[in-house]
Protein backbone atom coordinates (compact mmCIF):
# COMPACT_ATOMS: atom_id res chain seq x y z
CA UNK A 1 0.00 0.00 0.00
CA UNK A 2 2.75 2.42 0.98
CA UNK A 3 4.62 1.72 -2.22
CA UNK A 4 1.57 2.50 -4.34
CA UNK A 5 1.00 5.78 -2.49
CA UNK A 6 4.66 6.66 -2.97
CA UNK A 7 4.38 6.02 -6.70
CA UNK A 8 1.35 8.32 -6.81
CA UNK A 9 3.37 11.04 -5.04
CA UNK A 10 6.12 10.64 -7.61
CA UNK A 11 3.59 10.76 -10.44
CA UNK A 12 2.13 14.00 -9.07
CA UNK A 13 5.62 15.46 -8.74
CA UNK A 14 6.55 14.45 -12.30
CA UNK A 15 3.37 15.96 -13.75
CA UNK A 16 3.89 19.25 -11.86
CA UNK A 17 7.47 19.40 -13.17
CA UNK A 18 6.28 19.08 -16.76
CA UNK A 19 3.43 21.57 -16.39
CA UNK A 20 5.64 23.97 -14.42
CA UNK A 21 8.35 23.87 -17.08
CA UNK A 22 5.75 24.64 -19.73
CA UNK A 23 4.49 27.60 -17.69
CA UNK A 24 8.01 28.94 -17.31
CA UNK A 25 8.10 29.52 -21.06
CA UNK A 26 5.94 32.61 -20.57
CA UNK A 27 6.88 35.51 -18.29
CA UNK A 28 3.24 35.93 -17.20
CA UNK A 29 3.02 32.37 -15.86
CA UNK A 30 6.67 31.70 -14.99
CA UNK A 31 6.28 32.51 -11.29
CA UNK A 32 3.25 30.22 -10.92
CA UNK A 33 5.07 27.51 -12.87
CA UNK A 34 8.02 27.73 -10.50
CA UNK A 35 5.72 27.49 -7.46
CA UNK A 36 3.84 24.55 -8.98
CA UNK A 37 7.09 22.66 -9.56
CA UNK A 38 8.22 23.44 -6.01
CA UNK A 39 4.94 22.04 -4.65
CA UNK A 40 5.48 18.87 -6.68
CA UNK A 41 8.97 18.48 -5.25
CA UNK A 42 7.64 19.03 -1.72
CA UNK A 43 5.07 16.26 -2.23
CA UNK A 44 7.79 13.93 -3.51
CA UNK A 45 10.08 14.68 -0.55
CA UNK A 46 7.33 14.21 2.04
CA UNK A 47 6.20 11.00 0.34
CA UNK A 48 9.74 9.63 0.38
CA UNK A 49 10.18 10.38 4.09
CA UNK A 50 6.80 9.04 5.19
CA UNK A 51 6.16 6.15 2.83
CA UNK A 52 9.59 4.54 2.49
CA UNK A 53 9.93 0.84 3.34
CA UNK A 54 13.09 0.97 5.44
CA UNK A 55 13.53 1.22 9.21
CA UNK A 56 14.94 4.63 10.13
CA UNK A 57 15.92 5.69 13.63
CA UNK A 58 14.81 8.92 15.24
CA UNK A 59 18.36 10.27 15.07
CA UNK A 60 18.45 9.79 11.31
CA UNK A 61 15.09 11.51 10.95
CA UNK A 62 16.43 14.36 13.04
CA UNK A 63 19.45 14.72 10.77
CA UNK A 64 17.27 14.63 7.64
CA UNK A 65 14.80 17.25 8.85
CA UNK A 66 17.62 19.35 10.27
CA UNK A 67 19.39 19.32 6.89
CA UNK A 68 16.14 20.20 5.08
CA UNK A 69 15.45 23.06 7.49
CA UNK A 70 18.99 24.41 7.22
CA UNK A 71 19.00 24.21 3.43
CA UNK A 72 15.55 25.83 3.24
CA UNK A 73 16.58 28.74 5.44
CA UNK A 74 19.84 29.35 3.57
CA UNK A 75 18.18 29.07 0.16
CA UNK A 76 15.21 31.26 1.13
CA UNK A 77 17.34 34.02 2.68
CA UNK A 78 19.82 33.98 -0.20
CA UNK A 79 17.12 34.17 -2.86
CA UNK A 80 15.24 36.93 -1.02
CA UNK A 81 18.31 39.13 -0.58
CA UNK A 82 19.99 38.64 -3.96
CA UNK A 83 19.87 41.61 -6.32
CA UNK A 84 18.89 41.10 -9.96
CA UNK A 85 22.47 41.91 -11.01
CA UNK A 86 23.68 39.00 -8.88
CA UNK A 87 21.10 36.52 -10.15
CA UNK A 88 23.49 34.88 -12.68
CA UNK A 89 26.00 34.18 -9.90
CA UNK A 90 23.25 32.70 -7.75
CA UNK A 91 22.08 30.47 -10.60
CA UNK A 92 25.64 29.23 -11.13
CA UNK A 93 26.13 28.54 -7.43
CA UNK A 94 22.83 26.67 -7.03
CA UNK A 95 23.53 24.69 -10.19
CA UNK A 96 26.96 23.78 -8.83
CA UNK A 97 25.38 22.53 -5.60
CA UNK A 98 23.14 20.25 -7.66
CA UNK A 99 26.17 18.81 -9.41
CA UNK A 100 27.95 18.33 -6.09
CA UNK A 101 24.95 16.42 -4.70
CA UNK A 102 24.94 14.07 -7.69
CA UNK A 103 28.68 13.43 -7.30
CA UNK A 104 28.37 12.79 -3.55
CA UNK A 105 25.49 10.36 -4.11
CA UNK A 106 27.72 8.36 -6.46
CA UNK A 107 30.59 8.34 -3.94
CA UNK A 108 28.24 7.16 -1.19
CA UNK A 109 26.85 4.37 -3.36
CA UNK A 110 30.38 3.38 -4.32
CA UNK A 111 31.22 3.16 -0.61
CA UNK A 112 28.16 0.97 0.04
CA UNK A 113 29.22 -1.41 -2.70
CA UNK A 114 32.75 -1.65 -1.32
CA UNK A 115 31.55 -2.34 2.24
CA UNK A 116 28.89 -4.85 1.21
CA UNK A 117 31.31 -6.80 -0.95
CA UNK A 118 28.63 -7.21 -3.60
CA UNK A 119 29.42 -7.14 -7.29
CA UNK A 120 27.28 -4.54 -9.00
CA UNK A 121 25.97 -4.97 -12.52
CA UNK A 122 27.60 -3.04 -15.34
CA UNK A 123 24.44 -0.91 -15.63
CA UNK A 124 24.63 0.09 -11.97
CA UNK A 125 28.33 0.92 -12.28
CA UNK A 126 27.71 3.06 -15.37
CA UNK A 127 25.01 5.02 -13.50
CA UNK A 128 27.31 5.55 -10.49
CA UNK A 129 30.36 6.55 -12.53
CA UNK A 130 28.41 8.78 -14.93
CA UNK A 131 26.76 10.62 -12.02
CA UNK A 132 30.16 11.04 -10.37
CA UNK A 133 31.93 12.41 -13.44
CA UNK A 134 29.16 14.65 -14.79
CA UNK A 135 28.21 15.97 -11.35
CA UNK A 136 31.85 16.78 -10.55
CA UNK A 137 32.38 18.60 -13.84
CA UNK A 138 29.17 20.57 -13.28
CA UNK A 139 30.18 21.48 -9.73
CA UNK A 140 33.72 22.70 -10.40
CA UNK A 141 32.72 24.36 -13.68
CA UNK A 142 29.84 26.19 -12.00
CA UNK A 143 32.11 27.45 -9.23
CA UNK A 144 34.52 28.89 -11.81
CA UNK A 145 31.54 30.43 -13.64
CA UNK A 146 30.43 31.97 -10.33
CA UNK A 147 33.88 33.46 -9.76
CA UNK A 148 33.93 34.87 -13.29
CA UNK A 149 30.48 36.38 -13.00
CA UNK A 150 31.13 38.12 -9.70
CA UNK A 151 34.43 39.55 -10.96
CA UNK A 152 36.83 37.47 -8.84
CA UNK A 153 38.19 35.92 -12.05
CA UNK A 154 37.57 38.78 -14.45
CA UNK A 155 39.89 37.53 -17.19
CA UNK A 156 39.97 34.20 -19.03
CA UNK A 157 42.96 32.02 -18.07
CA UNK A 158 44.65 30.22 -20.94
CA UNK A 159 47.32 27.65 -20.36
CA UNK A 160 49.75 26.84 -23.20
CA UNK A 161 47.98 24.77 -25.87
CA UNK A 162 44.89 24.77 -23.67
CA UNK A 163 42.70 23.28 -26.42
CA UNK A 164 44.93 20.22 -26.68
CA UNK A 165 45.31 20.04 -22.90
CA UNK A 166 41.56 20.20 -22.27
CA UNK A 167 40.79 17.57 -24.88
CA UNK A 168 43.49 15.23 -23.55
CA UNK A 169 42.19 15.61 -19.98
CA UNK A 170 38.61 15.01 -21.15
CA UNK A 171 39.64 11.88 -23.05
CA UNK A 172 41.65 10.67 -20.06
CA UNK A 173 38.69 11.17 -17.71
CA UNK A 174 36.38 9.25 -20.07
CA UNK A 175 38.82 6.34 -20.43
CA UNK A 176 39.42 6.28 -16.66
CA UNK A 177 35.65 6.34 -16.02
CA UNK A 178 35.13 3.46 -18.46
CA UNK A 179 37.79 1.40 -16.70
CA UNK A 180 36.28 2.04 -13.25
CA UNK A 181 32.79 1.14 -14.47
CA UNK A 182 33.98 -2.06 -16.16
CA UNK A 183 36.31 -3.25 -13.40
CA UNK A 184 34.24 -2.22 -10.40
CA UNK A 185 37.18 -0.19 -9.15
CA UNK A 186 38.19 0.66 -5.60
CA UNK A 187 37.53 3.62 -3.33
CA UNK A 188 40.96 5.00 -4.19
CA UNK A 189 40.12 4.89 -7.90
CA UNK A 190 36.73 6.48 -7.20
CA UNK A 191 38.35 9.41 -5.39
CA UNK A 192 40.95 9.79 -8.15
CA UNK A 193 38.16 9.84 -10.74
CA UNK A 194 36.32 12.44 -8.64
CA UNK A 195 39.45 14.62 -8.49
CA UNK A 196 40.19 14.26 -12.21
CA UNK A 197 36.59 15.21 -13.11
CA UNK A 198 36.83 18.27 -10.86
CA UNK A 199 40.06 19.21 -12.62
CA UNK A 200 38.45 18.93 -16.03
CA UNK A 201 35.53 21.10 -14.89
CA UNK A 202 38.01 23.82 -13.94
CA UNK A 203 40.05 23.49 -17.14
CA UNK A 204 36.86 23.48 -19.20
CA UNK A 205 35.60 26.77 -17.75
CA UNK A 206 38.64 28.97 -17.04
CA UNK A 207 39.40 29.81 -20.71
CA UNK A 208 35.84 31.01 -21.35
CA UNK A 209 35.54 34.66 -22.32
CA UNK A 210 32.99 36.88 -20.60
CA UNK A 211 30.59 37.21 -23.53
CA UNK A 212 30.29 33.41 -23.76
CA UNK A 213 29.13 32.86 -20.17
CA UNK A 214 25.37 32.55 -20.94
CA UNK A 215 26.10 29.55 -23.15
CA UNK A 216 28.35 27.95 -20.55
CA UNK A 217 25.77 28.42 -17.78
CA UNK A 218 23.15 26.66 -19.93
CA UNK A 219 25.52 23.80 -20.71
CA UNK A 220 26.53 23.29 -17.06
CA UNK A 221 22.86 23.35 -16.12
CA UNK A 222 22.18 20.54 -18.57
CA UNK A 223 25.11 18.59 -17.05
CA UNK A 224 23.53 18.82 -13.60
CA UNK A 225 20.22 17.57 -14.94
CA UNK A 226 21.94 14.65 -16.67
CA UNK A 227 23.78 13.74 -13.45
CA UNK A 228 20.48 13.78 -11.53
CA UNK A 229 18.90 11.55 -14.19
CA UNK A 230 21.64 8.95 -13.68
CA UNK A 231 20.81 9.11 -9.96
CA UNK A 232 17.23 8.28 -10.91
CA UNK A 233 18.44 5.27 -12.91
CA UNK A 234 20.59 4.17 -9.97
CA UNK A 235 17.75 4.20 -7.43
CA UNK A 236 14.93 3.39 -9.80
CA UNK A 237 13.43 6.69 -8.64
CA UNK A 238 10.98 8.09 -11.19
CA UNK A 239 10.88 11.62 -9.78
CA UNK A 240 14.66 11.97 -9.93
CA UNK A 241 14.67 10.53 -13.42
CA UNK A 242 11.92 12.82 -14.68
CA UNK A 243 13.39 15.94 -13.08
CA UNK A 244 16.87 15.16 -14.34
CA UNK A 245 15.69 14.50 -17.89
CA UNK A 246 13.67 17.72 -17.94
CA UNK A 247 16.56 19.83 -16.65
CA UNK A 248 19.07 18.11 -18.92
CA UNK A 249 16.97 18.35 -22.08
CA UNK A 250 15.82 21.92 -21.40
CA UNK A 251 19.41 22.97 -20.66
CA UNK A 252 20.65 21.30 -23.83
CA UNK A 253 17.98 22.94 -26.00
CA UNK A 254 18.71 26.31 -24.41
CA UNK A 255 22.43 25.78 -25.02
CA UNK A 256 21.76 25.13 -28.71
CA UNK A 257 19.68 28.32 -28.89
CA UNK A 258 22.47 30.28 -27.21
CA UNK A 259 25.06 28.80 -29.58
CA UNK A 260 22.93 29.81 -32.55
CA UNK A 261 22.61 33.31 -31.14
CA UNK A 262 26.39 33.50 -30.70
CA UNK A 263 27.03 31.85 -34.08
CA UNK A 264 29.19 29.18 -32.45
CA UNK A 265 28.84 25.42 -32.98
CA UNK A 266 28.21 23.35 -29.86
CA UNK A 267 31.34 21.31 -30.62
CA UNK A 268 33.40 24.43 -29.89
CA UNK A 269 31.91 24.58 -26.42
CA UNK A 270 32.53 20.93 -25.66
CA UNK A 271 36.01 20.64 -27.13
CA UNK A 272 37.48 23.78 -25.68
CA UNK A 273 37.63 26.18 -28.63
CA UNK A 274 35.26 28.49 -26.83
CA UNK A 275 36.59 31.82 -25.56
CA UNK A 276 39.27 32.33 -28.17
CA UNK A 277 37.46 35.46 -29.27
CA UNK A 278 38.88 37.59 -26.50
CA UNK A 279 42.40 36.67 -27.51
CA UNK A 280 41.68 37.70 -31.09
CA UNK A 281 40.29 40.97 -29.85
CA UNK A 282 43.48 41.71 -27.96
CA UNK A 283 45.47 40.94 -31.07
CA UNK A 284 43.87 43.73 -33.02
CA UNK A 285 40.19 43.09 -33.48
CA UNK A 286 39.28 46.13 -31.37
CA UNK A 287 41.22 48.95 -33.03
CA UNK A 288 38.17 51.14 -33.63
CA UNK A 289 38.76 54.80 -34.32
CA UNK A 290 36.50 57.79 -34.89
CA UNK A 291 34.72 60.67 -33.19
CA UNK A 292 31.72 60.12 -30.96
CA UNK A 293 28.98 62.69 -30.43
CA UNK A 294 27.53 63.37 -26.98
CA UNK A 295 23.86 64.20 -26.45
CA UNK A 296 22.44 66.14 -23.50
CA UNK A 297 19.32 65.05 -21.65
CA UNK A 298 17.31 67.79 -23.37
CA UNK A 299 18.53 66.62 -26.80
CA UNK A 300 17.39 63.08 -26.08
CA UNK A 301 14.07 64.24 -24.60
CA UNK A 302 13.22 66.37 -27.65
CA UNK A 303 14.16 63.58 -30.04
CA UNK A 304 12.03 60.98 -28.25
CA UNK A 305 9.11 63.33 -27.63
CA UNK A 306 8.60 63.90 -31.35
CA UNK A 307 9.14 60.30 -32.40
CA UNK A 308 6.45 57.90 -33.60
CA UNK A 309 8.32 54.71 -32.78
CA UNK A 310 11.00 54.02 -30.16
CA UNK A 311 12.81 50.72 -29.62
CA UNK A 312 14.64 50.14 -26.33
CA UNK A 313 17.57 47.70 -26.25
CA UNK A 314 18.28 46.66 -22.62
CA UNK A 315 21.63 45.26 -21.49
CA UNK A 316 23.55 44.37 -18.35
CA UNK A 317 24.12 48.07 -17.59
CA UNK A 318 20.38 48.37 -17.00
CA UNK A 319 20.54 45.56 -14.44
CA UNK A 320 23.61 46.98 -12.70
CA UNK A 321 21.91 50.35 -12.23
CA UNK A 322 18.60 48.74 -11.15
CA UNK A 323 16.91 50.97 -13.73
CA UNK A 324 14.17 48.59 -14.87
CA UNK A 325 11.43 50.51 -13.05
CA UNK A 326 12.54 53.87 -14.44
CA UNK A 327 12.65 52.56 -17.99
CA UNK A 328 9.11 51.25 -17.58
CA UNK A 329 8.08 54.72 -16.44
CA UNK A 330 9.76 56.17 -19.55
CA UNK A 331 7.91 53.67 -21.71
CA UNK A 332 4.52 54.60 -20.21
CA UNK A 333 5.24 58.32 -20.50
CA UNK A 334 6.08 57.99 -24.19
CA UNK A 335 3.01 55.87 -24.87
CA UNK A 336 0.80 58.52 -23.26
CA UNK A 337 2.09 60.85 -25.97
CA UNK A 338 1.25 58.45 -28.77
CA UNK A 339 4.73 56.95 -29.22
CA UNK A 340 4.93 53.23 -29.99
CA UNK A 341 7.48 51.60 -27.68
CA UNK A 342 8.99 48.13 -27.95
CA UNK A 343 11.91 46.32 -26.30
CA UNK A 344 14.44 44.46 -28.46
CA UNK A 345 15.73 41.36 -26.67
CA UNK A 346 18.89 39.58 -27.79
CA UNK A 347 19.12 35.90 -26.69
CA UNK A 348 22.44 36.44 -24.89
CA UNK A 349 21.86 39.93 -23.49
CA UNK A 350 22.95 40.08 -19.85
CA UNK A 351 24.83 37.37 -18.00
CA UNK A 352 22.48 34.43 -18.35
CA UNK A 353 19.72 33.20 -20.68
CA UNK A 354 16.52 35.21 -20.26
CA UNK A 355 18.21 37.76 -17.99
CA UNK A 356 16.58 40.77 -19.66
CA UNK A 357 13.14 39.13 -19.81
CA UNK A 358 13.21 38.47 -16.06
CA UNK A 359 14.55 41.95 -15.31
CA UNK A 360 11.80 43.72 -17.27
CA UNK A 361 9.08 41.41 -15.97
CA UNK A 362 10.12 42.51 -12.47
CA UNK A 363 9.03 46.07 -13.36
CA UNK A 364 5.72 44.84 -14.85
CA UNK A 365 6.62 45.55 -18.47
CA UNK A 366 4.00 43.98 -20.74
CA UNK A 367 5.53 40.74 -22.03
CA UNK A 368 4.00 41.40 -25.44
CA UNK A 369 6.33 44.38 -25.85
CA UNK A 370 9.44 42.20 -25.53
CA UNK A 371 10.39 41.40 -29.11
CA UNK A 372 13.03 38.84 -30.05
CA UNK A 373 15.96 39.83 -32.26
CA UNK A 374 14.72 38.10 -35.42
CA UNK A 375 11.36 39.86 -35.21
CA UNK A 376 12.59 43.36 -34.33
CA UNK A 377 15.38 43.66 -36.91
CA UNK A 378 13.03 44.12 -39.91
CA UNK A 379 11.26 46.95 -38.02
CA UNK A 380 14.35 49.01 -37.23
CA UNK A 381 14.47 50.84 -40.56
CA UNK A 382 11.09 52.36 -39.67
CA UNK A 383 12.16 53.18 -36.11
CA UNK A 384 12.72 56.84 -35.26
CA UNK A 385 14.88 56.30 -32.18
CA UNK A 386 16.70 53.29 -30.76
CA UNK A 387 17.63 53.75 -27.09
CA UNK A 388 20.42 51.38 -26.04
CA UNK A 389 20.70 51.07 -22.27
CA UNK A 390 23.80 49.26 -21.10
CA UNK A 391 24.00 46.85 -24.05
CA UNK A 392 27.23 46.62 -26.05
CA UNK A 393 28.33 43.43 -27.78
CA UNK A 394 24.81 42.48 -28.95
CA UNK A 395 24.57 45.71 -31.02
CA UNK A 396 28.17 45.90 -32.25
CA UNK A 397 28.25 46.22 -36.09
CA UNK A 398 31.68 44.55 -36.10
CA UNK A 399 29.78 41.26 -35.99
CA UNK A 400 28.69 42.01 -39.58
CA UNK A 401 31.51 44.14 -40.97
CA UNK A 402 34.83 43.14 -39.39
CA UNK A 403 36.12 39.62 -40.20
CA UNK A 404 38.98 40.20 -37.71
CA UNK A 405 36.55 40.66 -34.83
CA UNK A 406 36.05 37.71 -32.50
CA UNK A 407 32.28 38.22 -32.67
CA UNK A 408 32.20 38.27 -36.49
CA UNK A 409 29.19 36.31 -37.72
CA UNK A 410 27.26 36.61 -34.46
CA UNK A 411 23.66 37.71 -35.10
CA UNK A 412 23.07 41.14 -33.58
CA UNK A 413 20.24 43.61 -33.11
CA UNK A 414 20.76 45.79 -36.20
CA UNK A 415 20.29 49.14 -34.48
CA UNK A 416 22.43 50.89 -37.11
CA UNK A 417 19.39 50.72 -39.43
CA UNK A 418 17.36 53.07 -37.21
CA UNK A 419 17.04 56.77 -38.00
CA UNK A 420 18.59 57.86 -34.69
CA UNK A 421 20.64 55.91 -32.14
CA UNK A 422 21.01 56.95 -28.49
CA UNK A 423 23.55 54.96 -26.47
CA UNK A 424 23.42 55.19 -22.69
CA UNK A 425 26.67 54.05 -21.06
CA UNK A 426 28.84 55.15 -18.19
CA UNK A 427 31.82 55.57 -20.50
CA UNK A 428 33.29 54.61 -23.88
CA UNK A 429 34.80 51.44 -22.42
CA UNK A 430 34.47 48.09 -24.19
CA UNK A 431 31.73 45.66 -23.22
CA UNK A 432 31.94 42.33 -21.38
CA UNK A 433 33.65 40.68 -24.35
CA UNK A 434 36.45 43.26 -24.24
CA UNK A 435 35.72 44.52 -27.77
CA UNK A 436 35.41 48.19 -28.75
CA UNK A 437 32.09 49.07 -30.36
CA UNK A 438 32.23 50.87 -33.69
CA UNK A 439 28.58 51.83 -33.26
CA UNK A 440 29.73 54.63 -30.94
CA UNK A 441 31.18 56.43 -33.97
CA UNK A 442 28.20 55.97 -36.27
CA UNK A 443 26.99 59.29 -37.72
CA UNK A 444 23.45 58.56 -36.52
CA UNK A 445 24.59 57.69 -32.97
CA UNK A 446 24.90 59.94 -29.91
CA UNK A 447 26.33 59.01 -26.52
CA UNK A 448 24.10 59.68 -23.52
CA UNK A 449 26.61 59.23 -20.71
CA UNK A 450 25.80 58.36 -17.12
CA UNK A 451 24.50 55.71 -14.75
CA UNK A 452 21.41 54.21 -16.38
CA UNK A 453 19.06 54.91 -13.47
CA UNK A 454 20.19 58.51 -13.01
CA UNK A 455 20.27 59.22 -16.74
CA UNK A 456 16.81 57.76 -17.36
CA UNK A 457 15.38 59.52 -14.31
CA UNK A 458 16.63 62.85 -15.63
CA UNK A 459 15.22 61.98 -19.07
CA UNK A 460 11.78 61.23 -17.59
CA UNK A 461 11.87 64.49 -15.65
CA UNK A 462 12.81 66.42 -18.79
CA UNK A 463 10.01 64.81 -20.80
CA UNK A 464 7.46 65.74 -18.14
CA UNK A 465 8.32 69.43 -18.61
CA UNK A 466 7.46 69.28 -22.33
Amino acid sequence: MKQHLLEICYLIGSVTFIIGLKMMGNAKTARDGNLLSACGMTIAIIGTLVLHDRDVTGMVYGMIFGAIALGTIIGWMTAKKVQMTKMPELVSMFNGMGGACAALISLIEFTHLQHSGETASIGTMIAIVAGLVIGSVSFSGSIIAFLKLNGTMNKPVRLPSYNLLNNCVMLGVLVFAGYVAYSGGTMMLAYLLFASALLYGVLFTIPIGGADMPVVISLLNSFTGLAAAFGGFLYGNKIMLTGGILVGSAGTLLTLVMCKAMNRPLSNVIFGAFGEGSKAAAAGGSAVQGTAKEASVSDVAVLMNYSKKVVIVPGYGLAVAQAQHVIHELEMLLEERGVEVKYAIHPVAGRMPGHMNVLLAESNVDYGKLVEMEEINPELEQTDVVLIVGANDVVNPAAKTNPASPIFGMPIIEVDKAKNIIINKRSMNAGYAGIDNELFYNQKASMFFGDAKKALTSLVAELKTM
